[in-house]
């Protein structure tokens, strides 16, 4: 069964006025939907937010090539300069690019 006109207007106000995962599953179960299908019909109509990850500390995640990345840029060299330090554990590499922030 498609969606009619009347359901899109109501799951759209619903999931406007909540826009979490929970709000996503009650609409599910209240229309007999899939969350796929609920999801879909969400991004159709331009209102859908994609929950962004977090890690466990609830960072933005960053990769350790990144964290290089940043620390050549704020050292003024290229990424080659320092190559391998991405093997270092990630604390490391937050703790060097910190100080090199507060030094600045």
């Amino acid at each position: 069964m498609s969606y009619t006109k009347e359901m899109t207007e109501k799951i759209v106000a619903s999931y406007s006025n909540n826009p979490t995962r929970e709000t996503v599953e009650e609409l599910a179960e209240n229309y007999s939907k899939s969350i796929k299908s609920i999801i879909g019909k969400l991004s159709r109509e331009g209102v859908y937010k994609r929950e962004s990850y977090k890690t466990k500390t609830g960072e933005d995640p960053i990769t350790k090539l990144d964290l290089v990345a940043n620390i050549a840029d704020e050292l003024g060299l290229e990424d080659q300069a320092i190559a391998g330090l991405e093997k270092s554990p990630k604390s490391a590499l937050k703790n060097i690019l910190s100080a090199l922030r507060d030094e600045l």
